[in-house]
């Protein structure tokens, strides 16, 4: 296996771990198939850091719209990525991945402090990186957290695993002739308000030109081809758009 990316940042949302979209806790048999799939990425040569999701066990936002105060919600949410990078954690060491996790909130007992240096020396090493609690930070999502990330760790490319193959120029679960983009462009996503990740973090990723692949995590092997350099998905750069049925 080839590794045309050297160093991604993987973004990970906790439903992904939970197996079931819109579902709640941690589901073994997911956390095994992911953590494999990891494990054969990072033995390939690619550095491999991770920024992981909470909303399989509470969200922020969801908490907020229930009357909670936001900044106590988001709070509650970052510590719900802890909860899921301790899990993948373990998953990925059962492949015997070495794996550091590496916290924005401290919590001495089962995560080390976020310090760059560190974790590029870790990445470096060949060790994987789980980043959690976000940016630390209560209104910032952990999209957001991703690419700020990635852009300290210097990555080749963000790649953002998803329910769906790519970004659509429609909700593909409501409209049957939705199209989905080969490329977009940053001001095009920003503009259109497109749900598949947070126009802050798209807005940073452009400011710095740092492309963005939208994948399915579902399929098998996608993590793996997307290292390998497959143009599969959705590519979100500086490039005008092109949809997946049009000839280049």
């Amino acid at each position: 296996m080839g590794v045309k990316h050297k160093r991604i940042l993987l973004k990970l949302s906790g439903e992904a771990l939970c197996g079931v979209p819109g579902g709640f806790g941690l589901e073994p048999k997911t956390l095994e198939t992911i953590s494999a799939e990891l494990a054969e990425v990072s033995a390939a040569g690619a550095q491999l850091a991770i920024v992981i999701g909470g909303g399989n066990i509470f969200r922020g936002l969801k908490g907020s719209a229930a009357g909670m105060d936001r900044a106590s919600a988001d709070y509650m949410g970052m510590l719900a990525t802890v909860i899921n990078g301790i899990a993948l954690q373990d998953a990925l060491e059962k492949h015997s991945v070495p794996t550091r996790l590496m916290t924005a909130l401290e919590v001495r007992s089962v995560a080390e402090p976020y310090i760059r240096r560190r974790a590029l020396r870790h990445l470096e090493k060949g060790r994987v990186l789980i980043f959690v609690a976000g940016t630390g930070n209560p209104y910032f999502s952990t999209d957001t957290a991703a690419a700020l990330r990635a852009m300290e760790i210097q990555a080749d490319m963000l790649c953002k695993a998803t329910k769906v193959e790519g970004v659509f120029d429609k909700d593909p679960n409501k409209h049957s002739d939705a199209n989905m983009f080969r490329r977009v462009s940053y001001d095009h996503f920003i503009q259109a308000r497109m749900g598949v990740m947070d126009s802050t973090a798209v807005t940073l990723c452009r400011d710095h030109n740092l492309p963005i692949r939208v994948f399915a995590l579902s399929t098998h092997g996608n993590i793996k081809r997307v290292v390998q350099g497959e143009p599969i998905g959705t590519l979100v750069s500086e490039a005008a758009d092109v949809f997946a049925n049009q000839a280049e």
